[in-house]
């Protein structure tokens, strides 16, 4: 245990804005770290300007934790991607990869994404179009983590990926934004 505290103390948290007490953080389970919508890493990071503490607190946790989780990969990725930082964002994009693929087109979705900041138009339709063939698996019924049923429109992470097709060629952040999933065919109101 001193061991692990010794560990965890030689990572230093940034200051000012986006200080945060890094021994409670990097304490928390994976569950309370990453999936707390609250909490954990996403409370710093939807602070003005600490996209990349967030960034790093992640990568610091898996380091810490010597974790492979490819969720963390990709929460990690999307706030580099968030902040511009590209080719970094892709490396970690692609080791979320899922071998084989879950089912729910995770691999397609990663592949839209990484086309997406490549700015490569052809691997991106073809990734979507890849999402967009997929069948919904019998028994499809999410929950949120209380266990209350979710409207996920099939299949899963379409409206995004729809999104960096309606705004390709602009940033991530704008692209995944609630602006680009509102001119997104099939995200449109009805009139």
């Amino acid at each position: 245990m001193l061991i692990l505290l010794a560990l965890l103390s030689s990572f230093q948290a940034p200051a000012g804005a986006c200080a945060y007490d890094r021994l409670q953080m990097l304490a928390l389970d994976l569950r309370a770290f990453d999936q707390d919508m609250d909490g954990g890493w996403r409370a710093l990071s939807r602070r003005e300007g600490c996209t990349l503490a967030a960034a790093d607190l992640i990568r610091d946790y898996r380091h810490s934790r010597r974790l492979s989780d490819t969720i963390l990969y990709w929460h990690e990725g999307q706030l580099r991607a968030s902040a511009g930082q590209t080719e970094p964002a892709i490396a970690l994009f692609e080791q979320s990869r899922k071998n084989p693929d879950d089912g729910f087109g995770w691999n397609s979705y990663v592949d839209a994404t990484i086309a997406f900041l490549r700015r490569d138009r052809p691997a991106l339709l073809a990734a979507r179009d890849a999402l967009a063939r997929l069948p919904m698996p019998a028994g499809f019924a999410p929950v949120d983590t209380e266990g209350r049923p979710l409207q996920i429109r099939w299949p899963m992470n379409m409206d995004i990926v729809d999104a960096f097709v309606a705004c390709f060629g602009r940033s991530y952040s704008e692209a995944y934004g609630g602006a680009c999933r509102t001119l997104a065919p099939g995200n449109r109101p009805e009139r």
